[in-house]
């Protein structure tokens, strides 16, 4: 991947450290991820150690520009997200426990002289983006919209009837 987000954990100072990245459209791309057009992210990560304990913080802080859901315009969304990792050296346990407190628990060789933070930066921001990913109210492309039926109001307020898919049937008897 990208020598950028990686903790060097061989020579690693006692206490804490900091690092800092930034990630781009470059960095979605080489995960090959199509759905996420750009980035601009902002990511801090604190790393303690004490003996064999070695704490993670990472702060993910940006925006990321995807394909609106609605009218499929870009759509500019803003990523706030928090990681909490403890490392633990050595072979995953049998037990599958994967939380310590509030604490993410991350396994490496006995051996590893890195940990490579770009999987969990990725796979965070992604889950960190809402399942339907739209503009504001009234921010929509208006020619996408209207192909919905009703046109979207600048307002953001729908009728009732805009938002009951069987109004266009209430006169059908008359």
């Amino acid at each position: 991947m990208n020598d950028n987000y990686i903790i060097p954990l061989n020579g690693l100072a006692s206490g804490k450290s900091s690092f800092f990245w930034h990630a781009g459209k470059e960095f979605f791309d080489g995960f090959e991820n199509d759905e996420i057009r750009d980035a601009g992210l902002e990511i801090e990560v604190t790393v303690e150690k004490s003996g064999r304990y070695l704490g993670v913080d990472c702060d993910i802080d940006g925006n990321v520009t995807v394909e609106c859901d609605r009218c499929l315009e870009d759509v500019v969304l803003p990523v706030d997200a928090h990681v909490a990792l403890s490392v633990k050296y050595g072979e995953e346990s049998e037990s599958g426990d994967h939380q310590e407190g509030d604490r993410e628990i991350v396994f490496v060789a006995e051996d590893a002289a890195e940990l490579d933070m770009a999987q969990v930066i990725y796979d965070y921001v992604c889950l960190s983006l809402p399942m339907q990913r739209v503009h504001e109210p009234g921010q929509c492309n208006p020619e996408a919209m209207k192909y919905f039926g009703a046109p979207e109001r600048q307002d953001g307020v729908a009728e009732e009837d805009d938002l009951n898919p069987f109004a266009a049937l209430k006169d059908m008897f008359r």
